[in-house]
């Protein structure tokens, strides 16, 4: 996947993420945007390590999808952490 394939993939599923979680109005774009990636690579990893299922590749559906799982999982690990 490209440079610009990982912003607007990392974008989008980190905004759909900051949205499921609450957390819209406290994130900007760039933290939507770091959210995502780093979603995407979390979901990717989860995806194939324990799923068998292929790391997303692109921007697709199946990418957008995994990468939110990600981040929805990632926003969930920080705000577990910020409450302690």
């Amino acid at each position: 996947m490209g440079f610009l394939s990982w912003i607007i993939v990392g974008a989008l599923a980190g905004w759909i993420a900051s949205m499921i979680m609450g957390k819209n109005e406290q994130m900007g774009g760039f933290a939507n945007i770091i959210v995502g990636i780093i979603g995407g690579l979390l979901g990717g990893g989860i995806a194939s390590k324990f799923f068998s299922l292929g790391k997303p590749d692109g921007i697709n559906i199946y990418s957008i999808l995994i990468s939110v799982v990600g981040a929805v999982i990632l926003l969930a690990i920080i705000n577990a952490v910020k409450k302690k």
